[in-house]
């Protein structure tokens, strides 16, 4: 049996074959956990020391990283079961799609779907994610059930929108009573942080947004916002009101340090300015930004100037390795080969933000992301034997370029086994996709979603026969050819 399969609050002490720690991967270093919680990092020998005064278990791990777990700094964990009817779309889809899908989940919906999504996410690395609450009218305690019993930890949205097309669809007392229970809601429990959240500014009153900005800066908590995703909610807000949507929240005083907004992607010189000024988080979603998006956030410029950034997956691909090498390609082919940049970021910086960078981003600087003591023992363990990593030479590179979700040995959550080689310990997986193919089928056929692109083996049928026809009228008209 896997001896991580024993962990629980008894003092364990975890010796890998290298560590990753804040400095870079470190040999002959280890790691004490007890309590769900990392007692003490450091060098083997003087560890084994403490750990004998603490009669803890010694578990060895040759060939084996031990490394915080990511965090994904903006998911929608409700929109698994539509994952795949994207692709190919143009931007904008929560109209679309999301709304329409969402509309038609009911409480066993929701919970199936997160779960889903929580498990998707694990297997990707992902201990923490950030979720910018769901349209569904159902619960969100479905959604804080379902993920402390996947076993992730997560940051949890509560919408709090009091407009919509132009009109009150919620009075501010309403929104901002609602927001207080949610932020007082999940106080004993471990592995829910909750979070207050507006879809787009343009959706939240001038009154609403200010309530909410200081209800979670008093909680300690973030306000979530889709800023400057698409061109067309810039343009929208230009025409509303003569203002750009980052605009907008800088004068009200919501550009700050309680603020983690979603894309951030076009970007003004002066807007640049100000979320480095004001010390606002952003999620770099660079994943987003190639399959439906408009522009790619400035990463490695607003990192530089000093700017909270941490990496979001925006519910499009859960494996946070894959997610490190999008963050470094978007940023090499938008600004670095311009610039003659070859480093751009040297790797290191994506692993960063991926890890200590997310957990600043969402408000659990010195939690997760980082092997430190008193941080959550959320802990990945990543097999080193694979031809990927041989030989190496540059660890964090290889983590980057090389890294994928396959490597991932183990998944550990609050000091306890929660995936091993990508498949739950102590539920049932299989289970769980059988529910996900009968609910996902009955949500999906009642929902009123419009697609512009047609599935891709439709897509395919009419290239053939556009291509097939192009055929037949060259041959019945051949090109005469002057002697």
């Amino acid at each position: 049996m896997n001896p991580l399969r024993t962990l629980d609050d008894t003092a364990t002490l975890l010796v890998p074959e290298q560590l990753l720690l804040p400095t870079g991967p470190q040999r002959d270093h280890a790691v004490l956990i007890e309590n769900g919680l990392i007692a003490a990092a450091g060098p083997t020998a003087e560890l084994a020391a403490t750990a004998a005064g603490r009669t803890a278990r010694r578990i060895e791990l040759p060939g084996r990283l031990l490394m915080p777990g990511f965090v994904d700094a903006h998911h929608h964990l409700s929109q698994s079961f539509g994952k795949s009817l994207v692709f190919g779309e143009p931007s904008e889809i929560f109209s679309r799609v999301w709304v329409p899908m969402e509309g038609q989940m009911d409480a066993e919906a929701l919970d199936v779907a997160t779960r889903l999504a929580a498990w998707e996410s694990l297997r990707g690395g992902f201990t923490t994610v950030v979720d910018a609450g769901t349209r569904a009218a159902a619960d969100v305690g479905a959604i804080a059930e379902a993920t402390v019993e996947v076993g992730m930890r997560c940051v949890l949205g509560l919408i709090g929108n009091d407009l919509g097309g132009g009109v009150r669809t919620a009075s501010v007392p309403e929104v901002t009573a609602a927001a207080a229970h949610h932020l007082s809601r999940w106080e004993s429990i471990e592995l829910v942080h909750p979070s207050l959240a507006v879809s787009i500014p343009e959706v939240a009153s001038d009154e609403a947004l200010i309530a909410l900005a200081g209800l979670a800066g008093e909680a300690g908590a973030v306000l979530q916002t889709h800023l400057n995703e698409h061109l067309a909610a810039v343009e929208r807000s230009l025409v509303a009101g003569g203002e750009r949507p980052l605009e907008r929240l800088a004068r009200l005083g919501v550009l700050g340090p309680q603020l983690l907004a979603a894309h951030a992607t076009l970007l003004t010189p002066r807007e640049i300015r100000l979320l480095a000024d004001t010390g606002a988080a952003i999620a770099y979603n660079p994943v987003a930004s190639s399959w439906k998006g408009n522009a790619v956030a400035p990463a490695l410029l607003l990192h530089e100037l000093g700017a909270r950034l941490g990496l979001g997956t925006d519910g499009t691909r859960s494996d946070a390795f894959r997610l490190l090498d999008a963050a470094e390609t978007a940023q090499r082919l938008t600004a670095g080969l311009a610039a003659g940049d070859s480093s751009t970021g040297g790797g290191w910086t994506w692993l960063e933000l991926g890890l200590r960078g997310g957990a600043d981003a969402v408000g659990l600087a010195g939690r997760v992301g980082e092997i430190t003591p008193g941080a959550y023992a959320d802990l990945l363990v990543v097999d080193l034997e694979t031809p990927e990593f041989a030989p190496s030479w540059d660890l964090p590179w290889e983590l980057v370029r090389l890294g994928n979700r396959d490597q991932i040995e183990a998944v550990i959550v609050g000091g306890r086994l929660r995936l091993e080689r990508g498949w739950p310990v102590d539920w049932d997986g299989r289970a769980l996709l059988g529910r996900v193919r009968e609910i996902a089928q009955r949500v999906v056929e009642t929902s009123p979603i419009t697609r512009v692109d047609p599935l891709s083996a439709d897509h395919r049928a009419a290239w053939v026969r556009e291509h097939a026809a192009d055929a037949a009228r060259a041959t019945a008209h051949p090109v005469e050819v002057a002697q």
